[in-house]
């Protein structure tokens, strides 16, 4: 497994090592030890998630606050996405900025966006299975999020506007500025 850094502290890309053969593949894809080692990050994943869109679903950009804020590790086990990750502590260097990378079946990457993070995704095949850990119980009061096309993080989703499908509840979110002091990560 290799684990490289991000332009945005604590947000790390994990690659695992794929062994192939004509019967099939095999990966590791979570070590903890070694992921700590590389990290420095101290990490206990605690529930498992897993979500079935169709291409054009933009789930996000979530995250939840206080004593219930989340990490997660990210992937797709089937089809492909764009994986966003928004740094909302006020005290980064990367404060506003976001990272994005395409996690696929085929390239089995992973994103481990740490707490203090606003996340969504949107699928680019016809479907994807996604899934992700996260280090914290999900936990409905604390929940919020930031509007997909807010323009002061001006995120390019990858697909024309008209295709993207979003939740009810996401369609409602807020943009960053009115959230930002409304809540506490």
């Amino acid at each position: 497994m290799q684990i490289e850094k991000t332009f945005i502290n604590d947000c790390f890309i994990v690659k695992p090592s794929v062994f192939g053969d004509s019967r099939g593949t095999f990966f590791e894809s979570f070590n903890q030890k070694t992921f700590e080692e590389v990290t420095k990050l101290k990490i206990n994943f605690v529930q498992d998630n897993q979500s079935i869109s169709k291409k054009g679903v933009l789930r996000g950009l979530h995250f939840q606050t206080g004593l219930y804020a989340q990490a997660k590790l990210v992937r797709v086990i089937k089809g492909e996405v764009l994986d966003v990750a928004v740094d909302l502590r006020p005290n980064s260097k990367t404060y506003k900025k976001h990272f994005s990378i395409i996690l696929n079946e085929e390239n089995n990457f992973q994103l481990f966006v740490p707490r203090g993070f606003a996340h969504g995704f949107i699928t680019l095949s016809d479907s994807a299975i996604f899934a992700y850990k996260c280090d914290n119980f999900y936990h409905k009061a604390s929940e919020s999020g930031v509007i997909y096309n807010d323009p002061e993080l001006n995120i390019d989703w990858k697909l024309n506007r008209s295709l993207i499908s979003l939740s009810e509840k996401d369609q409602q979110l807020s943009q960053l500025k009115d959230v930002e002091h409304a809540r506490e990560i």
